[in-house]
This record gives structure tokens, sequence and C-alpha cells, in this order.
């Protein structure tokens, strides 16, 4: 099961799927947490990352988001072109850390900053029941469907690089 044609020295050809995985993981993250900002922040303006405090306060959290969200985007990218150049993608498990980065995302947001640290709700002056069921479900689907294409990945060990 030949991962790359050209190993980096001290590189373990074992490793490719969990760093494919992890990699494309971290811009699932980073893209699950634009759509959040971009979509329920700022076109729908349903709330900001904390809402326990003044707009203003609101405004910068949202920033920070932001700024944590192009972090790990960029991080991620750089992290995966990285990949592609020392033939070490392991597309199969990179699809599924993409999808449980972005799952894992929505059930952090959901489970932790809705419910737990009650920093923000998904939506105000509704009742949120539907909101959450919604934003949660999709979430594990998301983290389902990561879970799978891992599982399917390892089962049929295509762990070799799509990029030559």
């Amino acid at each position: 099961m030949e991962v790359h044609a050209n190993p980096r020295p001290g590189h373990r050809a074992d490793s490719a799927p969990r760093r494919s995985m992890v990699v494309c993981g971290v811009i699932g993250v980073g893209v699950m947490a634009a759509v959040d900002e971009i979509v329920f922040h700022q076109i729908l303006g349903w709330h900001h990352f904390y809402d326990r405090s003044t707009s203003g306060v609101g405004l910068m959290s949202d920033g920070l988001l932001h700024t944590a969200e192009l972090l790990a985007l960029i991080a991620g990218f750089f992290l995966y072109a990285d990949l592609r150049r020392s033939r070490t993608l392991a597309p199969a498990y990179a699809w599924a850390g993409f999808f449980l980065g972005l799952g894992i995302f929505q059930l952090f947001d959901g489970i932790v900053d809705h419910k737990l640290l009650r920093l923000h709700q998904i939506r105000y002056g509704v009742d949120i029941t539907p909101y959450d069921w919604a934003w949660n479900i999709g979430g594990l689907a998301l983290v389902v469907t990561g879970l799978l294409l891992g599982l399917r990945a390892r089962r049929s060990g295509r762990t070799g690089s799509a990029v030559h």
C-alpha cells in the first residue's frame, strides 16, 4: 500500500491518512465557522457570537470569531498544500476529516455555546426548539457522514495519493 512516490525523510507513510483527516478537519471547522458567521451573524442578523452584553461587545466577539475562522482556514490550506506537495494526501480520509470538522463545529456550537455556556442562541423572540433540533441534527448528520467516509476509506484501504 504505497502512499507516495517520494517520502520525506523521517515521514511515515502510515501517518498520511491521519494527517489528511486532521488537516481537512481544521478546514471543515473553518468553513462551518464562516458559514455560521456569514449567514446567521451577518446576513440574517439573528445573533452575535457573544450576546450577553452590549451590541458593541457582540460585534467584537464576531470579529474574534472571524479572526479564528480565517486563521483555521489559512493554516488548514497551508497544511493541505504541504500534503499535496509531499504527495501524502489521502483523499478519502481528507473528505472524512472535512465532514467531521463541519459537524464537530456545529455540534460544539449547538451544545456548548448555545446550551452549556449560553453565549448566544440561534435566534431570539421565537420558540428555539425547532432551531436547536435542526442545528444539532444537522451537525450530527455531518459527523456521521465523516465517520462513514472514514470507515469506508479504512475498509477499502484507500490511503494512496491522487496527486501526482
